[in-house]
């Protein structure tokens, strides 16, 4: 029986310890260490490959940043209309409206007596 709890023992020790390895900040640097040069080795191997890969991923951010800048100098201009033309709008509102409220009020020569 000490022989079995031994064994369950050290059995919940090991896997403790795998847990813990697993997330250890050694292992993780050892992984990302290794497909460092694992993709080292392949760009050497075929550098026409990668170098490929860089021009026309490179030239899709390129296009892709341009798209984006373009848009947002779009956008920055439609505000300013949208603003510009709001104050329009308001100004002509304050003027229509006072020209309106002055036309709607009754002369005091009009009121009739009885």
């Amino acid at each position: 029986m000490t022989s079995q709890g031994k064994s369950e023992g050290s059995q919940q020790s090991a896997d403790a310890e795998k847990q813990l390895g697993s997330y250890s900040y050694t292992n993780w640097a050892d992984k990302i260490q290794d497909q460092y040069q694992k993709i080292k080795e392949n760009a050497e191997t075929y550098p026409y490959v990668w170098g490929s890969y860089i021009v026309v991923y490179g030239g899709f951010g390129l296009w892709f940043a341009y798209r984006w800048r373009k848009l947002r100098k779009t956008e920055t201009r439609v505000r300013v209309l949208q603003e510009r033309l709001r104050k329009l709008v308001q100004a002509e509102e304050s003027t229509s409206s006072s020209s309106t409220a002055t036309s709607k009020a009754p002369p005091s020569s009009d009121i009739s007596t009885k």
